[in-house]
């Protein structure tokens, strides 16, 4: 008799309770608005933290509040943008597609000062007499950027230098928050011509260091006919906006620090380009000055 009084008491408090506590969910209900959900849905659902927040619940929310743009999710592709921005009340936005671009080709050419054995990961070899490579700005290659990407885009290349592979790159970013060096950047996915060296020091000290180190020298500066590639801070630098693909950066760079690398035969043949050009602007100023002179006379 006892326990089933018992059992009949807990019954009654627990409904009583339950019944209270589904009164407060009522009264203390916090309106969502229908377009989070309607946001989220058109997000990546990786939750890769590229956006900057905490997975896409947060990326969603932020951008129902204005602290976000329409573009926040980068892995979401355009398409999701234009309709986040509709749900949004926004026109859709425009511009070129941006994918994830590592400026180092060094690798195996990066002069090692130690052999790294510890923990295969970039952010620990730091950590150990700042990295194994004498270059400061190199490609350690133990993957913290592989790693962090969650769309099997980052690869380490056959020279020990990580890679992008832009067809399944989603410029997330993920992998340039991970990489203790800062090598990682966005470009235009339509771009072909990079520079990939990120050292800064110039001439001797960067060439003892790694043998595709961009050295500073200008060549590629004064070889460019649309005024898109400057040497800045002893590293040379491209203007997407300027650069219409030419490669002729490419053909004089004495440490093929520019991609894609030309090609022997590619730079030899663009000598003689040049050399035959030279050659026939050199005749025809002579030509220029005798016939100043016979018509002086």
């Amino acid at each position: 008799m006892n326990i089933a009084f018992a059992v009949i008491v807990l019954g009654v408090l627990g409904a009583l309770f339950g019944l209270v506590l589904a009164v407060a969910s009522k009264v203390f209900e916090v309106k969502k608005d229908p377009r989070e959900e309607a946001i989220l849905s058109h997000l990546a659902g990786a939750n890769c933290g590229g956006c900057g927040y905490p997975g896409c619940a947060g990326c969603a929310a932020a951008i129902l509040a204005g602290n976000a743009s329409v573009t926040a999710c980068a892995p979401a592709g355009a398409e999701n943008a234009a309709a986040i921005a509709e749900i949004m009340g926004m026109s859709a936005p425009t511009g070129e597609r941006q994918v994830a671009f590592v400026r180092c080709n060094g690798g195996t050419n990066a002069v090692k000062r130690f052999e790294y054995v510890g923990v295969k990961d970039c952010i620990s070899a730091t950590k150990v007499a700042a990295g194994p490579l004498e270059c400061d700005f190199g490609c350690l290659g133990f993957g913290s950027c592989v790693a962090a990407c969650q769309f099997g885009a980052m690869s380490i290349g056959p020279n020990g230098a990580a890679v992008v592979d832009p067809e399944k790159c989603t410029a997330c970013m993920a992998c340039a928050k991970a990489c203790p060096r800062h090598l990682i950047t966005s470009v235009p996915a339509s771009k072909k011509v990079h520079v990939a060296c990120a050292n800064l020091n110039k001439g001797k000290a960067a060439m003892s260091v790694c043998s595709s180190s961009c050295i500073g020298c200008g060549l590629c500066q004064k070889e460019c006919k649309k005024d898109a590639i400057h040497v800045e801070n002893g590293v040379a630098v491209i203007d997407y906006d300027k650069c219409v693909g030419c490669k002729l950066c490419t053909k004089v760079c004495p440490r093929d620090a520019i991609l894609p690398i030309a090609t022997a035969e590619e730079k030899e043949k663009y000598k003689a380009i040049k050399k035959a050009q030279a050659e026939k602007a050199a005749a025809a100023k002579k030509a220029a000055e005798e016939a100043a002179a016979s018509s002086a006379q």
